[in-house]
């Protein structure tokens, strides 16, 4: 068979695709609320009809497709690790002990900056912000209202602390993520990221310190319901120092840049033997939360239908399965961006791109509007990273930057403002949870804002960016 003569495409055929997938997001997904994965299948339907006309046959596009895939797949493995691991440190109790003793460290005058802490506490050791939001910021907004405090200034707090967690912990997906659409890898855009997030962490922190001290707290109305919860996870759990152990495994592994999924697996099992020696819990129990996640028929220790249904949505989370929606949204995105990439349209753009974008502070300018204006257009936090990011990566790599940049500054203008916006996923599940409207907290997200600015900031100044250069003379030094 007559192999077919492939052309290049012209910048208007270019945009198409790109165009067309923010319509069918846009409308689809934002507007009539259809699965974001339909859509980009939809998206990339309609790209494989443009690479066909461009002369591309179906064994290149299945080729393209095959090769984002494969670039995935150590992602995907840990995805699948942090499903494990989640659900065995519920069995040991590791999650929730951070939770029950963040409760009691709670002091009217620091209370924003507290609630802020705690959340960037919790969801650092769990990887959610919707996990550390949908429960111990539950509680902060309980008893900021019987404290006679702001709401929406401790729902701010708390949205801000749980992004921070979600920025930085080696267990979140949009950390997971960001690397893998860049170019980078888990450690190295974790590390990056402390540029950025610990001076955005520190502006948070000053403001909400200053707010708390210039407001009076009329005195804990009711805390019948916080005394509860903590009553709940008492008799669920034993509380020991023993169930730090998990985190430090994480720590030491991160600080010693230790291969990522060995690393969680050993974590993993260690929480294991501490459910099964230490909590009561059995084998059984932890080979089937490591596939569908902690339940609480799992638990014989107390009666479980005393336990409150906040403290049942707190426990009931983790194993493989749980990855399975992101998994799902990363192979359908990879699948439009390997028959785009394949069909040549990236390197048109690319092209169109490099007369525009002359300096780093363009690059990064252009990197962090265009990650907004996709966080705006779709709603969603995961495609926000990833689309920008298979598009930037060959242009920072052009201008002999490293690609954590790219990864750190997707995460900054991307993961932080989703939780922003009323109509994102994100931000009508803070809106929910916290019995908050988006736009009534989002002044006081200060974290969110700050980070999008140390991005500029680094850009225009040179703190905190790497060149390739660089990168290769560290990697040699390492060595």
């Amino acid at each position: 068979m007559k192999k077919r003569e492939q052309r290049k495409p012209t910048f208007a055929e270019a945009l198409l695709p790109l165009i067309a997938m923010l319509l069918i997001l846009t409308v689809g997904y934002g507007i009539f609320g259809f699965p974001k994965e339909a859509m980009l299948v939809m998206s990339a339907a309609f790209t494989a009809m443009v690479a066909f006309h461009l002369g591309v046959t179906w064994d290149d596009m299945i080729e393209g497709v095959s090769e984002k895939i494969a670039k995935a797949m150590p992602t995907i493995l840990i995805l699948l690790a942090v499903g494990i691991i989640v659900s065995s440190w519920m069995l040991s109790g590791t999650i929730p002990m951070m939770i029950y003793y963040g409760i009691q460290i709670v002091n009217p005058k620091f209370f924003y900056v507290t609630s802020f802490i705690i959340c960037a506490v919790i969801s650092t050791c769990t990887g959610t912000s919707w996990g550390s939001m949908g429960t111990i910021g539950v509680v902060l907004v309980i008893i900021a209202q019987g404290l006679g405090l702001s709401l929406p200034i401790t729902a701010g707090a708390v949205v801000g602390g749980s992004y921070f967690g979600d920025k930085m912990s080696p267990l979140s997906d949009t950390t997971n993520l960001a690397p893998l659409a860049a170019g980078s890898t888990l450690y190295e855009h974790i590390q990056h990221m402390f540029y950025t997030t610990v001076p955005a962490a520190i502006g948070a922190i000053i403001l909400y310190t200053v707010l708390g001290l210039n407001t009076s707290a009329a005195g804990l109305a009711n805390s019948e319901k916080v005394d509860m919860m903590m009553a709940n996870l008492s008799s669920i759990y034993h509380w020991n120092i023993l169930l730090l152990v998990p985190i430090i495994i994480i720590l030491y592994g991160s600080i010693t840049k230790k291969p990522t999924i060995p690393v969680m697996l050993i974590s993993s099992a260690v929480a294991c033997l501490i459910g099964v020696f230490y909590q009561g819990f059995t084998f059984t129990d932890v080979f089937a939360s490591s596939v569908s996640g902690f339940s609480m028929e799992m638990v014989k220790s107390t009666d479980t239908s005393l336990i409150l249904p906040e403290i049942e949505k707190l426990l009931c989370r983790g194993g493989m399965n749980s990855m399975q929606e992101t998994i799902l949204l990363i192979l359908c995105a990879f699948s439009f961006a390997g028959i785009i990439a394949r069909a040549g349209c990236l390197d048109v753009i690319l092209e169109h791109l490099m007369h525009v974008v002359k300096t780093r502070f363009t690059l990064i300018a252009a990197t962090v509007v265009s990650t907004i204006t996709m966080a705006l257009a779709t709603g969603s936090d995961f495609l926000t990273i990833l689309i920008p990011g298979e598009l930037y990566a060959p242009v920072y790599k052009k201008m002999g930057l490293a690609a954590r940049n790219l990864s750190r500054t997707l995460e900054d203008s991307g993961t932080c403002v989703v939780a922003l916006i009323p109509w994102s996923a994100a931000g009508a599940y803070a809106s929910g949870a916290l019995g908050i409207a988006t736009i009534d907290y989002l002044p006081y997200a200060f974290f969110c804002f700050f980070s999008v600015i140390m991005a500029l900031v680094c850009a225009g100044t040179g703190f905190g960016i790497m060149t390739l250069e660089q990168e290769e003379k560290k990697k040699k030094g390492a060595d």
